[in-house]
């Protein structure tokens, strides 16, 4: 809670990969005992602390630090107190944004000790510090990537084993078959040099069971978060089979640094010319010879078609963010070349309606032009509100939600409910006990038993209510959120993905509909209505008439070509 009366903290620690590498001395440990001590000599309160633990300070999109900014926007603390601004981040621009305008614009007090900033002072040396924080960001950048050079020049693999190999007992450094998914990747291959396609090769592997590779890296190689863990397939897919069958890893060659970030502070990747790939041959067992490697090749590259002059459409904004609104898979990029025509038609289709899958969703699709339009127009009335039409906003918001319970009542009704379930626990735990030692007879157990769970869903039925309630208090803070990014921009004259990311959680398309009478498209620019449905990052869907009129759609079922 809020309060004028208590200064209510939390600790912000943060250590990248890149430091960590390096051998820098400020560790998280440090840094907690360094937060802790200002604390208690401060007077204030820590309620939580945030840990980012290999997140690079190029950026904000760090797990952590977002969950500590929506629970400021919840009011569950006035201070933020870091070792220093560059634990907070090392990106100029948007470290200044948080500490000198974000921050004390929602009343926050924010502290970076080493530094000795103080939003509730003059900070002088602030612009300095800032851009010193990136220099180190740019420096250190290029130091790592001189490292991972050398290692790669020396034949050292430094990424995560490709499938059919594991990282070697002796060497980290270095590959070595695996030998359960070693004799997949061969199969692969010989399929692919007696012609098989790489879809029947695919719906063979799913025919005989093979866990297909994300999967299996999920099940016995790597510790995945349980969202990482969900995406992964149970099926395998064409996709896969043509990436594992144009890897060179499989004739005992490192190649790595095929991509690069476009810069220190962005995740996103662009393909480096071949003349500049880092490649070692011989640098591990091969999985399979050279002559049959080629002959793959040359059966991969039958019946397929060069998509390269449209790379700039087929590469998507709206990769992970769309998805299908009947299966909630992902949108990828599709195209169509129609009879007589030279310009190629581009789409947004599920991801899950392929007949290599099991269970295929029937699909939807949406032309990307249309949807690239409908999001920029949404997003610059949205940029366009004046403070009155804001407040109106908020004003439905908090009419559809009934947020009124006060966020001090809802805590307390939680905390009240936790502790019941809690004593419940116990004094289940207590009851079998005393039926081991003979004091309880077995149908009284069961009958004390079955009315304790009882209670217990009950009481957790209404935890889980209130998890999902906003109060009005919190709604109004993700309101504020949302438009203090919007403040920042002015309208959009063209989407990227940059921009879309900043405001758009999520985009569900769902299936088309045509009018009374007509099943399917009957020509190019057939009308038709569609459902796309924006969900913004802090206050989700705006009220408002999900479907839209499409003047042009295309149905092509049968010539449909993933990206």
């Amino acid at each position: 809670m809020r309060t004028d009366k208590l200064t209510l903290g939390f600790a912000y620690l943060r250590l990248s990969n890149e430091e960590a590498q390096g051998g820098e001395s400020s560790s998280i440990t440090n840094q907690r005992m360094i937060v802790q001590n200002y604390c208690k000599q401060n007077g204030i309160t820590l309620v939580r602390e945030f840990v980012d633990d290999g997140y690079s300070g190029g950026n904000f999109d760090r797990p952590a630090f977002q969950e500590m900014m929506r629970q400021l926007s919840q009011g569950k603390a006035n201070t933020v107190i870091t070792k220093d601004l560059s634990r907070l981040g090392r990106d100029m621009r948007e470290s200044s944004y948080y500490a000198e305008q974000f921050f004390p614009e929602h009343d926050i007090h924010y502290i970076a000790i080493g530094d000795n900033f103080d939003t509730e002072r003059e900070n002088i040396m602030a612009p300095f510090l800032f851009a010193m924080n990136e220099v180190y960001l740019r420096d250190g950048s290029r130091k790592v990537k001189d490292v991972l050079r050398s290692k790669r020049q020396n034949g050292q693999y430094c990424a995560c084993p490709p499938y059919g190999y594991r990282k070697d007992r002796e060497d980290k450094h270095r590959l070595a078959p695996d030998e359960q998914t070693a004799p997949v990747v061969q199969r692969i291959f010989e399929q692919a040099a007696r012609g098989d396609s790489s879809r029947k090769i695919a719906l063979d592997l799913n025919a005989d069971g093979v866990i297909p590779p994300l999967k299996y890296r999920v099940l016995y190689r790597d510790d995945f978060s349980q969202e990482g863990a969900a995406r992964a397939s149970d099926v395998w897919n064409y996709t896969t089979v043509k990436r594992i069958l144009k890897n060179p890893v499989y004739l005992g060659h490192t190649l790595l640094g095929k991509s690069k970030k476009v810069s220190v502070k962005s995740k996103k990747k662009v393909p480096v010319p071949r003349d500049d790939w880092a490649v070692t041959e011989n640098t591990h067992p091969p999985l399979v010879t050279k002559q049959l490697y080629e002959r793959a090749q040359q059966n991969l590259g039958r019946g397929s078609r060069d998509y390269r002059a449209y790379d700039q459409v087929r590469k998507s904004i709206f990769s992970g963010v769309a998805v299908c609104a009947k299966c909630g898979y992902s949108l990828c990029s599709c195209g169509t070349v129609y009879k007589g025509e030279r310009e190629k038609y581009w789409y947004l289709s599920c991801t899950h309606q392929r007949q290599d899958i099991a269970e295929p969703c029937t699909g939807v699709r949406v032309r990307y032009a249309d949807l690239l339009e409908v999001v920029r127009q949404e997003l610059n009335s949205l940029l366009a509100l004046t403070d009155k039409q804001v407040n109106k906003l908020v004003k439905e918001a908090l009419r559809q939600a009934g947020a009124t319970e006060n966020p001090k009542v809802l805590r307390q009704r939680r905390e009240k409910i936790e502790a019941r379930i809690a004593t419940i626990d116990k004094i289940v735990t207590k009851l079998y006990t005393d039926n081991a030692a003979g004091d309880l007879d077995d149908a009284r157990l069961r009958r004390m038993v079955a009315d304790l769970e009882k209670e217990s869903v009950g009481l957790q039925a209404t935890l889980d209510s209130l998890a999902v309630s906003r109060s009005a208090v919190e709604i109004e803070s993700s309101y504020d959120n949302f438009f203090a990014l919007a403040r920042a921009y002015t309208q959009i004259q063209e989407l990227d993905r940059e921009t879309l990311l900043t405001f758009v959680e999520r985009i569900e398309v769902g299936p088309k509909e045509y009018p009374d009478g007509i099943v399917k498209a009957t020509h190019r620019n057939q009308p038709y209505r569609q459902s796309i449905r924006i969900f913004y990052k802090f206050i989700g869907e705006v009220a408002g008439e999900p479907v839209r009129e499409l003047p042009q759609a295309v149905e092509n079922e049968s010539n449909d070509t993933p990206a």
